[in-house]
């Protein structure tokens, strides 16, 4: 009896987005802003550890899992929900030409403060050097800078880059920071980067999908 072949589900894809980011920092708010579309997202953190694709075409735009503390998600689902993240970027590292990393601005800092305070580095660090050592395109999307006063806006955003081994001012990394608020609409800044790397890869077909 011949055997059916298996049907690889992104044969054609010649282009992947992919949006990454701690639980509840908006990455679905953001992705809805971006695509138009509404992002499936699971009943509370930590419940799907498999990716939410969007396919257009040769383009994929996928939506990882929320990594980090997840209320009422035992410390052992946690890690397994970030080992099937490291692993997917591993596995599909070629095929990746944008990583978008999504981080509560507002909080950020803090965050990391705790962990250094335990000696230990928070997932969104490593994410981001991941991308980094797999060469990885990536844009830094701060999320919920409303929530940071205006005076306080450019040394949080120092902070930031400052954490992630990139020297302030943040200026300096505007090809890279995105900062936005999906809850007000206001992703103009990411969406651009976005599009700019579209031009770059001569992909400026793609720019009605964002």
């Amino acid at each position: 009896m011949k055997m059916a072949k298996k049907v690889d589900e992104f044969e054609g894809v010649n282009f992947e987005v992919l949006f990454t980011g701690r639980s509840n920092v908006g990455k679905s708010s953001i992705m809805r802003e971006i695509t138009g579309k509404k992002v499936k997202v699971g009943k509370r953190p930590g419940v799907t550890l498999k990716p939410t694709h969007i396919r257009n075409s040769d383009l994929l735009i996928t939506d990882l899992p929320g990594f980090g503390f997840m209320s009422g998600v035992k410390d052992h689902k946690q890690d397994l929900v970030k080992d099937e993240i490291v692993r997917y970027i591993e596995q599909n590292a070629e095929r990746i030409s944008i990583a978008v990393l999504v981080i509560d601005g507002a909080v950020f800092l803090d965050l990391v403060k705790r962990w250094e305070g335990r000696n230990e580095i928070p997932v969104d660090i490593e994410i981001f050097e991941l991308f980094r050592e797999l060469d990885v395109d990536i844009i830094l999307a701060v999320n919920k800078t409303d929530k940071i006063e205006d005076s306080e806006l450019n040394n949080t955003l120092d902070g930031i880059c400052d954490k992630l081994n990139m020297l302030p001012p943040w200026r300096q990394w505007i090809n890279i920071v995105a900062p936005v608020c999906a809850k007000k609409g206001d992703i103009k800044s990411l969406k651009s980067l976005i599009r700019q790397r579209l031009h770059d890869a001569k992909r400026d077909d793609l720019f009605k999908y964002f």
